[in-house]
């Protein structure tokens, strides 16, 4: 993967999800995407505006990432 930022119109095909624990406010909602057989990884865009841009991580970078956050490695 080369880039990692396209604007998430440009993401044909994917599948945002929210996160459950998302809830009813939609202040500070991120949303991902599976484009790994089209794009080469996971998309993350801001659910407030999806038709604004989207980054694009490697999927073992972004699983890398989800692992350190169940640890508790960081302060969310």
């Amino acid at each position: 993967m080369t880039r990692n930022s396209i604007a998430a119109p440009d993401l044909r095909g994917a599948a945002w999800k929210k996160s459950s624990y998302s809830g009813n406010n939609q202040s500070q909602c991120v949303e991902v995407a599976d484009v790994i057989a089209t794009f080469g990884g996971v998309g993350v865009r801001d659910s407030k505006n999806p038709d604004g841009p989207a980054l694009l991580f490697p999927q073992q970078a972004f699983a890398d990432f989800l692992a350190e956050v169940a640890a508790g490695r960081f302060d969310v």
